[in-house]
């Protein structure tokens, strides 16, 4: 069973007089595994909320059906069994961390007994367990963050909802939310983020969609979005002559790098094959052969510049 499944989804929004209707989501179609992190990528006014508030419930798609935990998503029962971290966030300021918590228990139905228990877990895990006596009024927005993503754990959610999870969180809080993410994917939990930290995302994401302008760009694993699988760097025992770079070897793009390797752009592996070929018809060793990649964010700039240029056509 998939955590979220989501077919042929369209949302059109009924502008004013001047913007007229606005489709937000275009016959999108996705299937999220369940025990997986899940990164969803694009730039503003891609389409991200509107697809995360059709899988909550809080707005409905004006065409296409979308289920998540094998159930309709107009299903209210299911909701016991999901987390939400929304975007900029907003809790009552007079309550403490704790009291916060102890609310939104009882307004997702927390039914397992010890709640104290529960709730002082929760605030070790996100390392706030010294601050639950303190007003939220006093947070900053890291332990904003921090707290925000406790509550979305209460439940003890089989699928988490996180928009923007690490927004205003320091380089150590950072990496502290995503061993906290890792473990909780240990226990089975799938985990949906959404963020504009695509270097979070590259680190933390089993798989990755891209939405741009409502429609599903490209969707799969980090190393086969990011793998360059037409550039190599190559290096040699010894320096190539640059006689051999100009006369037998002129016909490939080989650029010399500062450490004396050099990348290799080819068209296919065929390519690759017939180069290897070559040096070792003229008796060159070959120390290394290392396929190259790019980073999430180059190839996400990369995929959303080549969309707009399409629809601009």
């Amino acid at each position: 069973m998939h955590a979220v499944e989501v077919n042929n989804l369209t949302k059109i929004y009924s502008g004013g007089m001047k913007s007229g209707r606005i489709a937000a989501l275009k016959n999108f179609s996705l299937n999220v595994e369940e025990g997986k992190i899940f990164g969803l990528l694009g730039p503003n006014g891609a389409g991200k909320t509107t697809l995360i508030k059709i899988l909550l419930g809080i707005t409905s798609a004006t065409h296409g059906d979308a289920k998540i935990l094998g159930s309709d998503v107009s299903d209210y029962h299911i909701k016991k069994h999901v987390g939400y971290l929304p975007e900029n966030h907003k809790f009552p300021s007079y309550l403490t961390g704790e009291q916060l918590l102890k609310f939104i228990a009882d307004l997702s139905g927390y039914e397992t007994g010890n709640i104290n228990g529960r709730i002082d877990e929760l605030l070790e895990m996100v390392a706030m367990f010294k601050w639950k006596k303190t007003k939220i009024k006093k947070y900053s927005k890291g332990m904003m963050q921090r707290i925000g993503l406790a509550q979305a754990m209460i439940n003890d959610p089989d699928l988490i909802f996180l928009d923007e999870p690490t927004d205003g969180v320091d380089p150590i809080g950072r990496k502290e939310i995503r061993d906290i993410l890792s473990h909780l994917k240990s226990k089975g939990k799938t985990i949906f983020v959404n963020s504009h930290l695509l270097s979070e995302v590259e680190v933390i994401s089993d798989r990755v969609a891209i939405l741009n302008k409502g429609e599903l760009i490209t969707e799969g694993t980090v190393d086969d979005l990011t793998s360059n699988r037409e550039l190599y760097r190559i290096s040699f025992e010894g320096d190539l002559p640059e006689t051999i770079l100009t006369g037998e070897l002129a016909e490939y793009s080989l650029n010399r790098l500062e450490d004396k390797s050099y990348t290799l752009k080819v068209t296919n592996v065929n390519s690759l094959n017939d180069f290897i070929d070559r040096v070792r018809a003229l008796h060159l060793n070959i120390h290394s052969i290392v396929p190259q990649k790019s980073s999430l964010e180059d190839m996400f700039i990369s995929l959303i510049k080549e969309s707009n240029g399409k629809n601009n056509k």
